[in-house]
């Protein structure tokens, strides 16, 4: 450069040290300019993933509410209902209202039948009857029905329990109407030759003999019924008993209706309900035979026999179990039911949501 300085005249070297300026200036400015270019692609590469991203996180949570949607579809038909009914309690009038609609509501029925009636199963019985509920899918949705006392399915490790539902009846006039059950039937078979057949002897008569039929220990049914498969729940006037009783009511059991507000029963059943017993109220209102068994020859009771049963502890036990059942009733009742004109309908949901975040 120092020789061209030399050999070139002042004015060339002027121009041609202009010309390398220009041209630094220029590289420079096109450096620059590619620099951007690199820094604009980058940007539209990294948006192009954000996008990518939020596109397959949004086909996944669509997935997964799809997901949802039918794991809900498929937990209706997995529900299982199991009442275990007590004799004499209206049992067989609701029963014939779930056999009715089974066909119509699409669900099984299936009457659970021991040996001799007894109602409480072998441990082994136990397992397998657990097994079958929870296993049995060709079944699903299932209604079981018999005269078994609660099991507790947790016991067997077991995640999703059963609906229980339950109805009790006043102690006395269960007692009264099981009395004249064993010895002249009822209007649902006739013609079946009954255990006591023959004995033409009234409640108040054996009452007054001092009878074992209608003793004050034959009205210990409903609270055993509802303590389980523990052995002090069959001891006969076991607190114990009683007290678990209570607890399996309001824990364990959906609903437990009472034989004298049937229909009110139902009706909350067919709101709550409505994949087992849409049309069950006005089934049981059309009062078809099937719906409404009675017991043959029944006679009341006499005040001198009713006021003798009240004296035994046994009856003041049982009786504060309806009591507490009939008031933990009343109370679901009366917060589920209104009555207009005469005539009795569910309220409309009463819940919204709100305040929903985040904001889509």
């Amino acid at each position: 450069m120092g020789l061209l300085r030399v050999m070139m005249p002042p004015k060339l070297q002027l121009l041609a040290l202009l010309a390398f300026a220009v041209a630094m200036f220029f590289l420079e400015n096109q450096i620059q300019k590619l620099e951007e270019s690199r820094g604009k692609l980058e940007r539209a590469i990294a948006r192009h993933e954000v996008r990518e991203i939020e596109q397959r996180h949004t086909q996944d949570n669509l997935r997964e509410r799809d997901s949802s949607w039918a794991s809900v579809s498929e937990s209706d038909d997995d529900v299982v209902i199991i009442y275990n009914r007590v004799p004499k309690t209206a049992s067989t009038s609701f029963t014939n209202i779930a056999y009715d609609l089974c066909g119509r509501n699409h669900y099984h029925v299936l009457h659970i039948n021991t040996t001799k009636n007894n109602p409480v199963m072998s441990i082994q019985d136990q397992v397998r009857f657990v097994k079958n509920v929870t296993e049995w899918r060709e079944m699903k949705p299932a209604f079981y029905h018999g005269h078994v006392s609660f099991l507790d399915f947790t016991k067997f490790g077991v995640k999703v329990k059963p609906i229980y539902i339950n109805v009790i009846r006043d102690p006395i006039e269960r007692l009264v109407s099981y009395y004249y059950f064993l010895r002249f039937g009822d209007d649902y078979r006739p013609g079946l030759r009954r255990r006591k057949q023959g004995d033409k002897k009234t409640f108040d008569e054996c009452v007054s003999a001092g009878g074992s039929d209608c003793a004050p220990e034959k009205l210990w049914l409903q609270i055993p019924f509802f303590c389980g498969h523990y052995s002090e729940c069959w001891n006969v006037g076991s607190q114990w008993a009683l007290e678990q009783a209570k607890y399996n009511l309001v824990n364990e059991y959906m609903l437990v209706g009472v034989t004298e507000e049937l229909e009110d029963f139902v009706m909350m059943l067919e709101s709550a309900l409505p994949r087992f017993f849409k049309g069950a109220t006005e089934l049981y209102k059309t009062g078809k035979k099937s719906h409404l068994r009675k017991t043959s020859e029944k006679k009341p009771p006499t005040r001198e026999s009713t006021a003798k049963l009240q004296q035994s502890a046994i009856w003041k036990m049982e009786n504060e179990f309806y009591e507490f059942a009939l008031e933990q009733f009343q109370f679901v009742r009366a917060h589920a039911v209104r009555e207009k004109d005469g005539e009795l309908y569910m309220l409309a949901q009463n819940f919204f949501y709100e305040k929903i975040y985040p904001k889509n």
